[in-house]
């Protein structure tokens, strides 16, 4: 813990800062207290003066921090609250890596996370594989999850425009913040670069960068980790079981059967990373009209023939744990970067896509063998 530089000393004081222990941090996501972030608070009268350091200078979030600040102490004084805000020196930046990493292993998802890791995985491009995962993840933080999303699709990057994210992450030192959007903390290449530039990268690019996004960046302790892939069974699908040793994945395909052979492709990779299969999610599925029409634009039964291939190949039960139908407003709200499972939670898509947040939030985080980090006395 990073304390204050002079303790409270009158009960005004230690009253505001107990007030200022429930402002969180958002990129960080924890109280700035602990940050070594408050510098000072100073009472003059009925007003009240609160310093507060910024990690870096134009913190990209230091509006939402002046905000949250100023409400936290409000109530406290029956005058005026002023935050006065600073930059924190490079001891204090290197003081708040050391805080942040001192019990954090280098590849905190490696052997042993008690993170539940989701790689989600289809066998070609166009069956909004993207969309489905930043709509995961935002349903699972609904729940009252801690989330993280890595977009690993590096050539084909589209999860910052599926969740509306426009906000740079924040370096600390060697500490990447993500940025967080919908209470889910999002990671992309595309973050770094123009939106219209296309990345050349060959295998051993691919695998640093996301290597960079799985230690590099401060997750926190998340319940749940989503990584969006890239069509097919190429390197980054290699790179995430090396990485990720424990990830499940998710497989998606559209109703089909051409595609759903494909799909079942990227399904049986795990007979090579020894990554278990938790379920098949159908996308683009049979569609109602309002008269009671059903429309099948592209077939149907294809997600139910993955599952029943995958049940087969591999020997355990790879159930569909859903269909979501094809649906005009799923594809408003992606390029709008509003998701379906909060905005349009009452259509077709998004009641279909709730209900798999449900399967998936209410699958147990594995503790059986597992060394938990707690020494007895």
């Amino acid at each position: 813990m990073l304390g204050p530089d002079t303790a409270p000393a009158t009960d005004h004081e230690l009253a505001a800062w107990r007030a200022l222990s429930d402002v969180i941090d958002p990129e960080i996501r924890k109280p700035i207290t602990t940050l070594g972030m408050v510098s000072a608070v100073e009472f003059s009268g009925d007003d009240v003066t609160v310093g507060i350091r910024l990690t870096i200078d134009g913190c990209p979030m230091q509006d939402t921090i002046h905000a949250d600040v100023a409400a936290a102490v409000q109530p406290l004084v029956d005058g005026k609250v002023s935050v006065r805000l600073t930059t924190m020196s490079p001891e204090q930046r290197v003081a708040l890596q050391q805080h942040l990493t001192a019990s954090r292993p280098r590849n905190p998802f490696g052997e042993g996370t008690l993170t539940q890791i989701y790689a989600v995985a289809s066998g070609k491009g166009g069956v909004g594989k993207s969309t489905i995962t930043a709509n995961l993840a935002v349903g699972l933080a609904e729940r009252g999850l801690a989330v993280g999303l890595i977009d690993a699709d590096i050539h084909g990057f589209s999860i910052p425009g599926l969740l509306g994210v426009t906000a740079k992450p924040t370096k600390v030192e060697d500490l990447i913040m993500p940025p967080v959007a919908y209470g889910v903390k999002v990671m992309s290449i595309g973050m770094f670069l123009d939106s219209d530039q296309p990345v050349a990268w060959r295998g051993p690019m691919l695998h640093r960068a996301l290597e960079q996004f799985v230690t590099d960046v401060y997750w926190g302790d998340l319940d749940v980790l989503l990584i969006d892939l890239p069509p097919g069974t190429g390197d980054i699908a290699i790179s995430t079981s090396q990485l990720l040793p424990n990830a499940q994945l998710l497989v998606i395909t559209t109703p089909e059967h051409t595609a759903a052979q494909v799909a079942a492709r990227a399904g049986q990779l795990s007979t090579q990373t020894n990554q278990p299969v938790t379920g098949v999610i159908e996308n683009m599925g049979p569609m109602r009209l309002p008269d009671g029409t059903v429309v099948e634009v592209f077939g149907s039964g294809g997600g139910q023939a993955v599952s029943t291939r995958l049940t087969e190949v591999l020997d355990k039960d790879v159930p569909l744990l859903g269909s979501i139908p094809l649906d005009p407003v799923l594809r408003a709200d992606s390029e709008a970067g509003t998701p379906s499972v909060v905005t349009s939670a009452d259509t077709p898509a998004g009641q279909a896509l709730n209900m798999i947040v449900d399967q998936l939030a209410g699958t147990p985080r594995g503790l059986s063998g597992r060394k938990l980090p707690v020494t007895p006395k």
